[in-house]
């Protein structure tokens, strides 16, 4: 019997490829911009109510936009991304985009 060369390698299962390292570690991105580069994460009342437990009266049914130092550090929420904006403006803090 002969065997294909190419219906044996097309029967192998290929090995996935390993992921890249990541481009900077956890403790670099929280040092980004020396403690001046923030960003905006919408979110439900629920999660705002579980980040922010000192806030009350955070009505049911909205979004709501919390302005976070590049290492995660809530710093103000919001009932509008404007608002958010203009917390980080006033702070001197530059928006990064993450997705």
């Amino acid at each position: 019997m002969v065997e294909n060369k190419n219906s044996a390698k097309s029967t192998r299962g290929r090995r996935p490829k390993p992921a890249a390292p990541p481009a900077m570690s956890m403790n670099e991105l929280a040092m980004l911009g020396g403690g001046k580069v923030a960003y905006i994460r919408v979110m439900t009342a629920d999660e705002a109510k579980q980040m922010f437990p000192a806030v009350e009266g955070i009505p049911t049914g909205i979004s709501l936009y919390a302005l976070h130092a590049a290492d995660g550090t809530p710093i103000a929420l919001t009932d509008s991304r404007q608002a958010a904006l203009g917390h980080a403006m006033g702070d001197e803090l530059e928006i990064a985009s993450v997705h």
